[in-house]
């Protein structure tokens, strides 16, 4: 996993997590041994130019400088000087799923909603699109395919595949077709039928983004779909999927709390995924 203190920083008062989690997330795992100090490997942040491929320069610069509100609608320096560091996570991870054809970890949320010339929904910049843009830019992919189990609609990233006319991505995104418990079927079933479309969708990509986000959860206050046992069988279908695969996925959403007010019930959910995980590593 690619990890640096700089991609944390406060959650200033905003009701998601996302801006302080990747510290949180990072300490838990250590703490329940499902990584080793090993494991986490340092990165660049990206540049500037990196945002600019995916994002309006003016919308840059203005967040950056603090002259335009960030996704958590405030002018937070510390939530500024980590947005290259959280982008930079993930492209580097990307990167090192590609050497490697192998699964990788971005402990980051706070990308889907940002699209070309705006911020929302807790999210800034679109690290997604920075990522993608970024290697296909470069030659280093010719195709990349993004499977976003967010809870909600990926709709900054479906706005900069628009305005950019951007090839060689498909994006699938859970919550253009899904919003209740309803929706999803009994058991998850029809939320499990979709996953798999989109994955076969995707098999031939050269990286596949997965968001593996806590906020589908049941007891999630803005999800509220998926058992433990579906979100369990999600994780499962995308790692078996992609095993010795480029694949490279991040944390996303998660809202509930503990009865001390903390994010446990999410952490728990983010443990998960990494025991899932574990199943298909060579």
């Amino acid at each position: 996993m690619f990890y640096r203190p700089e991609q944390t920083a406060r959650n200033a008062g905003a009701y998601s997590p996302s801006a302080a989690k990747p510290a949180l997330v990072v300490a838990d795992w250590l703490q329940h041994g499902l990584i080793q100090e090993s494991d986490v490997l340092s990165f660049e942040p990206v540049t500037p130019e990196d945002l600019i491929r995916a994002h309006d320069p003016i919308f840059v610069d203005g967040v950056l400088s603090l002259e335009m509100p960030n996704g958590f609608n405030n002018r937070d320096a510390e939530v500024a000087a980590s947005l290259p560091y959280t982008s930079g996570s993930l492209l580097a991870a990307a990167r090192h799923a590609l050497a490697h054809q192998t699964n990788v970890c971005s402990p980051t949320s706070g990308f889907h909603h940002a699209g070309y010339d705006f911020a929302g929904g807790y999210c800034t910049f679109n690290g997604l699109m920075v990522t993608a843009l970024a290697l296909l830019a470069s030659g280093e992919v010719s195709s990349v395919g993004i499977i976003d189990c967010d809870a909600h609609y990926g709709n900054g990233t479906q706005n900069i595949l628009d305005r950019l006319a951007v090839r060689g991505v498909r994006h699938h995104t859970m919550g253009k077709h899904f919003r209740t418990a309803a929706d999803v079927g009994q058991g998850g079933g029809k939320f499990l039928s979709w996953l798999e479309q989109s994955l076969q969708d995707c098999a031939g990509v050269d990286l596949l983004i997965y968001q593996a986000g806590a906020d589908p959860h049941l007891k999630d206050p803005l999800g509220g779909m998926l058992s433990d046992v579906a979100m369990c069988k999600r994780d499962h279908l995308v790692f078996q999927a992609f095993k010795d695969k480029p694949l490279v996925w991040n944390l996303a959403g998660g809202y509930q709390r503990d009865s001390a007010g903390g994010i446990e019930p999410v952490l728990r959910l983010h443990r998960n995924t990494v025991q899932a995980l574990r199943v298909y590593q060579s």
